[in-house]
């Protein structure tokens, strides 16, 4: 039949098994990166030194471990709950392949990294979303290892410092996964009326379910430059509204002009905030 596979959407690079970079400068057998804001090349190992930042400012995208080197005091980082890995409990199609490709794609087990470490000599807990695993999708090993994050900071009266990036809710795991809003909503707040401080950072993207619970329910809210936080998409919001959205809504820089976060933090100038408001807020029994 000639209509046979003409509604078959074609695989995204996840599902190909990762993504390569898309730049190789022609000067050198290095790997390198151009700027979609300036359009300048730098080498990926310059990028690195640069907290994957570009000289004009742009933030690329950067997976959970890097982040851990930015700003974790050298050898401090203890991984938690690194044993939890998701199943297909809905036996949704192909589920289990994707997971696999995901994995190997980033090399995580999934799509947060859980842990404890110090900055700038300051204990914490914190979680790292990883935007290489389904790009950062919660699902319900999602959800339950950032909850027991937030017990285990609660038990041992530490801080919590949570990095986001999500494009939401991981859809294969259909209701389980939404139900993990209300669950890490409910550790939240738990662990806030046992006086603990959570510092969400936003990072490009967060949004979907991620964005209407916990990464909008820290005591102080922080978000990289330019990065895009929301829940629905700006297309959506247009289509249903019918009306055009203003000019750079959605991105960090509207959303402290509308007091929905409370600062904006370069990605190389993070540690040391992070060490300012953890030393401000520090408990004596820490």
């Amino acid at each position: 039949m000639l209509l046979r596979g003409i509604f078959k959407k074609n695989k995204n690079e996840l599902e190909k098994g990762g993504r390569i970079p898309k730049v190789i400068s022609s000067e050198s057998s290095e790997l390198a990166h151009t700027c979609p804001k300036c359009s300048s090349t730098m080498a990926v190992s310059e990028l690195y030194e640069n907290f994957n930042m570009c000289k004009c400012g742009w933030h690329y995208r950067v997976n959970a471990r890097q982040r851990i080197d930015y700003i974790a005091d050298r050898s401090s980082f203890k991984e938690l709950f690194e044993e939890l890995q998701s199943t297909n409990p809905l036996d949704f199609p192909d589920y289990e392949s994707k997971l696999k490709n995901a994995a190997l794609a980033c090399r995580e087990k999934e799509a947060v990294i859980c842990g404890t470490c110090t900055i700038s000599g300051n204990p914490c807990a914190i979680f790292i979303m990883e935007p290489f695993f389904m790009l950062g999708s919660m699902g319900t090993v999602v959800g339950e290892k950032i909850t027991r994050t937030f017990e285990y900071a609660k038990e041992r009266n530490l801080p919590v410092i949570g990095y986001t990036v999500s494009g939401g809710a991981r859809m294969q795991e259909g209701i389980l996964s939404l139900m993990q809003m209300a669950k890490i909503s409910g550790a939240v707040k738990l662990f806030s009326d046992a006086g603990g401080l959570y510092i969400a950072v936003l990072t490009d993207p967060t949004t979907g379910g991620v964005t209407a619970s916990f990464a909008m329910e820290g005591d102080i809210i922080i978000a990289e430059p330019m990065a895009t936080v929301g829940f629905a998409g700006a297309r959506v919001i247009e289509q249903v509204t019918g009306k055009r959205l203003p000019e750079g809504f959605q991105k960090s820089e509207f959303l402290l002009d509308h007091g929905f976060v409370d600062m904006i933090v370069p990605r190389n100038n993070q540690k040391a905030a992070l060490k300012r408001l953890l030393a401000l807020h520090k408990r004596g029994d820490n």
